[in-house]
């Protein structure tokens, strides 16, 4: 597998549109701490890294809905770099997701954080994805 970013948004939405109360995601030091950027936002109920007998272990994320309309609290996870085409912002030319109600999550050389934490600290970086 080549990105293993776009997996790990793959699984996530499909487990969002399926309803599902848990998925599990092979484990990474950069899926664990967007995992960790999600769940600070409030996009998911709860996660939890297991080690495997591999090694590699597992991040198991329990996905956050509606109570009353049963609807994901992602509306869209979209993947913007990618290994073949990688995609960099500055800090003054961070972007803004729809307008500010969603977030783009940011590789930095402060480490993994929001749009809005880039701007606070004035650093870019490699625009990971936008959630919303």
């Amino acid at each position: 597998m080549t990105d293993s970013i776009a997996d790990f948004l793959t699984r996530v939405r499909n487990a969002a549109k399926a309803r599902h109360r848990i998925v599990e995601i092979p484990a990474s030091n950069l899926k664990k701490e967007i995992t960790r950027v999600l769940y600070e936002k409030g996009y998911i109920l709860k996660y939890k890294f297991e080690e495997s007998e591999n090694g590699q272990g597992v991040i198991k994320i329990a996905l956050k809905y509606n109570p009353q309309t049963k609807e994901s609290a992602f509306r869209d996870l979209h993947r913007v770099s990618t290994p073949g085409l990688r995609r960099y912002a500055g800090s003054d030319r961070l972007p803004r997701v729809l307008n500010g109600l969603g977030v783009a999550i940011l590789s930095t050389s402060k480490g993994v954080m929001t749009d809005k934490e880039a701007r606070q600290l004035g650093v870019g970086g490699e625009v990971l994805c936008y959630v919303s």
